[in-house]
């Protein structure tokens, strides 16, 4: 132990700065999310990601339905966490996908409350649709037994994946859970929005899309650059 402690002070095989400042470790998780098809959920595994996003709301042009939901969670490899996503969702619903598909993580983007999320006894994200006058802090609050708040763009009548980008000033800088940036991300501005938000975790879709529903494989590519290449400036300040 006494050696150990001696190479960890003198830094032999570690990096110094690490060691006086363990937050230049930091590494912002990435969620890709509205996955169709099986190569789609391939490559977002392959390509570093965190976690891979399924759309469970029948008005989105990336929803898929249990039975492909399933195969989609069937062929990923060890360590990638699934979300499911639902908007307005019943119990009902939300339970029979769980009894096929075995998520992860569940993510509210509708007008669920809180005792309605956390009845499923699952970690779970809830999404705020960022406004003028939308009290993040109250939020926070109020969905405290959250993973975290996932933030999005309010765009009038559609509940996400609008590729639209809010202000990020409206965002405080201490939330009390993890922040998870959404709204119009793509490989032009995830790093100035790491840079300015500094948040938890990314996520993303149409921004890494060939066309609704079909990810690209370079934009993917470069969007994990992008987010590396920040958190690699975060941590050499």
């Amino acid at each position: 132990m006494a050696e150990l402690i001696d190479s960890v002070e003198s830094g032999a095989g570690f990096s110094q700065s690490l060691i006086r400042n363990p937050q230049s470790c930091f590494r912002t998780r990435v969620k890709i999310c509205g996955i169709t098809r099986i190569e789609d959920a391939l490559l977002v595994a392959n390509s570093g990601a965190d976690a891979i996003g399924f759309v469970f709301y029948e008005k989105s042009p990336r929803h898929v339905d249990i039975e492909k939901a399933a195969l989609l969670q069937a062929s990923l490899p060890p360590f990638i966490t699934t979300v499911g996503l639902f908007v307005n969702a019943s119990e009902k619903e939300v339970r029979r996908v769980l009894a096929s598909v075995p998520l992860d993580l569940l993510q509210f983007h509708g007008d669920e409350t809180p005792d309605f999320c956390k009845q499923f006894q699952m970690p779970y994200l809830k999404a705020i649709r960022v406004k003028t006058g939308v009290d993040l802090l109250q939020c926070a609050a109020l969905y405290k037994q959250a993973q975290g708040l996932l933030l999005d763009a309010h765009v009038e009548g559609i509940p996400g994946g609008t590729g639209a980008v809010f202000d990020w000033d409206l965002i405080p800088e201490s939330l009390l859970l993890p922040l998870i940036l959404s709204g119009g991300l793509n490989v032009h501005n995830v790093s100035d929005a790491i840079e300015k938000v500094r948040p938890h975790a990314v996520d993303v879709s149409s921004g890494v899309e060939a066309s609704k529903g079909i990810k690209d494989q370079e934009k993917i590519s470069r969007f994990m650059s992008e987010v590396a290449g920040a958190d690699y400036m975060r941590s050499n300040r």
